[in-house]
């Protein structure tokens, strides 16, 4: 046993290889499962190893995808920036601002003026050294509307900015007590002169370089061997990343070995998963949730009464059984559920077909509505909407459900056609979650939801830093959002991925699928 021992511990660190290890164990009489046992043992105690290639299968890519971290509309986009670029702030697994390319903050006793300290000593991919001034222009870059950044919205409070010795400070038009969380957006990729130049280069700060970049197909990373924080993270030489957005054809890519882990896996084939040998499923809750998405502005939507009974023809509680196969949670027509910090409880809406019927006929409207769907929008995404045709039936309404390519459906019908699914991650903060998609300036408001009453509930509560004042506040915008938006959520997901054995290192994050994106950084090969 203490030779097994010494030569675990040299399979951890790479210098011997598991397939030689486990054939001495036989020989020595030790039986596969106590061997690997022993080597799972070395390979934890030895922490992380360095090489080899982590490949992930994503679903959520498309043909239409660029590398300009501003225009990342879906998880595939958000990881493959996540790995050759970094925000100044990132979000650790229990919720709180850790710092990245800012050493620390601070702000005034009103929140209105942030200081930010960059750090020194970053070097970007083409060499070049990260300053002030590159972190200045890419809020600038963000904050033009022309560039179309998803990150316009939650920049709009922003009065100005600029680079004071090593610093960068924000004066804001508000006080805003969670101004370190709006830097963790992933779409303020810090970039040499903020991304002016050429905003789809993929040059950042990352822990690795983008060698290979075909659009809803494939990327290719290498490690980068200037990354300022050295051996804390990257620890595969290389990382690819393969889209694959039929569901099936992930699986099968997990089972046979051709990928390392996936995303998205369907509820209903969790079953499927677990019975397989050398994957293991991840699952865990958070913010992320499955929404119907109504333009407020476009007719036949622009009734409150329509809005009002898509709502209550809703069925929750059969879409989460069915749908969900119980690995989630029920939603309330709000984007904030129990995984925020200051959530306060309101009176759930629940399905009702009468009160559907009525509101419909109220509305005046007479024919059938128009859903569209992909698989890409969310796992079961199209069965999701054949159980809300059902049930839309028994209350009188004829929804007809068309499915579109999954190919163009962020870039094609998301925000583009006043009623499709949609998909939303959630966000750090209400706040946050608010002003990027449901303020009436947020350029992702994708409901189209535009209400003074809702807009200045906001912009008060981001200064009020007396949390029982800030908790009514948020209580009463999920009230009005409700009862008068377009947004439908039937359900708050589990966030739930598929994950080898021989990936070590795994935290679980509820922030986001994929321990947040982080999982192909912070996570090892152990063999």
């Amino acid at each position: 046993m203490d030779e097994l021992a010494y030569l675990s511990g040299l399979v951890a660190k790479g210098r011997v290889s598991r397939r030689d290890f486990l054939g001495r164990s036989a020989f020595l009489g030790l039986s596969i499962v106590a061997a690997g046992s022993l080597l799972s043992t070395a390979v934890r105690a030895e922490g992380p190893v360095r090489g080899g290639t982590i490949k992930v299968g994503m679903q959520g890519g498309a043909s239409s995808d660029s590398l300009d971290p501003g225009l990342a509309t879906n998880q595939v986009t958000a990881m493959v920036n996540h790995l050759w670029g970094e925000t100044l702030v990132w979000l650790a697994p229990d919720g709180s601002p850790i710092p990245v390319l800012a050493e620390e903050w601070r702000s005034s006793p009103d929140a209105k003026t942030w200081t930010f300290k960059i750090r020194k000593d970053v070097q970007f991919h083409d060499g070049k050294t990260l300053t002030p001034d590159d972190v200045v222009a890419t809020i600038e870059r963000h904050s033009d509307e022309n560039a179309k950044s998803g990150a316009l919205g939650i920049l709009k409070g922003i009065e100005t900015v600029k680079a004071d010795g090593d610093s960068v400070v924000f004066t804001l038009k508000e006080g805003n007590a969670d101004m370190p969380f709006l830097m963790i957006d992933y779409h303020l990729v810090i970039q040499p002169n903020g991304g002016k130049d050429n905003p789809a280069a993929a040059i950042g700060t990352g822990p690795y370089r983008i060698v290979g970049s075909e659009a809803g197909v494939r990327y290719n990373a290498v490690r980068f061997d200037g990354y300022w924080e050295g051996d804390k993270v990257g620890f595969a030489e290389q990382v690819e990343i393969v889209v694959i957005n039929d569901a099936t054809a992930r699986i099968a890519a997990m089972q046979s070995g051709q990928v390392h882990m996936i995303n998205r896996i369907e509820p209903k084939t969790v079953a499927l998963l677990k019975n397989m040998k050398k994957v293991t499923i991840k699952n865990i809750s958070g913010r992320g949730f499955y929404p119907f998405n109504m333009f407020c502005d476009t007719a036949p939507f622009d009734n409150a009464d329509l809005r009002l009974a898509l709502k209550y023809a809703m069925d929750r509680e059969t879409m989460i059984d069915r749908i969900l196969q119980g690995y989630g949670s029920l939603g309330n027509d709000t984007p904030i559920n129990r995984a925020y910090p200051l959530y306060e409880e309101i009176e759930q809406r629940t399905y009702d077909p009468e009160k559907a019927a009525f509101h419909f006929k109220k509305s005046g409207h007479d024919g059938s509505i128009l859903l569209r769907t992909s698989e890409v929008a969310f796992p079961g995404a199209v069965d999701a909407a054949v159980l809300y045709q059902e049930s839309a039936k028994r209350a009188g309404i004829d929804i007809e459900v068309k499915r579109e390519p999954g190919d163009g459906y962020w870039s094609n019908v998301w925000n583009v056609q006043p009623f499709a699914t949609s998909y939303w991650g959630g966000r750090p903060t209400q706040d946050q979650m608010y002003s990027t998609g449901y303020i009436s300036t947020a350029d992702w408001n994708d409901t189209r939801f535009k209400n003074q009453a809702f807009d200045k509930l906001v912009i008060a509560a981001r200064a009020e830093l007396d949390e029982a004042k800030r908790r009514a506040m948020y209580r009463d915008m999920s009230v009005i959002m409700r009862d008068e938006g377009g947004l439908i959520v039937p359900m708050f997901n589990d966030f739930i991925d598929g994950v080898s054995e021989s990936i070590q290192g795994w935290v679980d994050n509820p922030a986001g699928e994929l321990m947040n994106g982080d999982a192909p950084l912070r996570c090892w090969l152990s063999a």
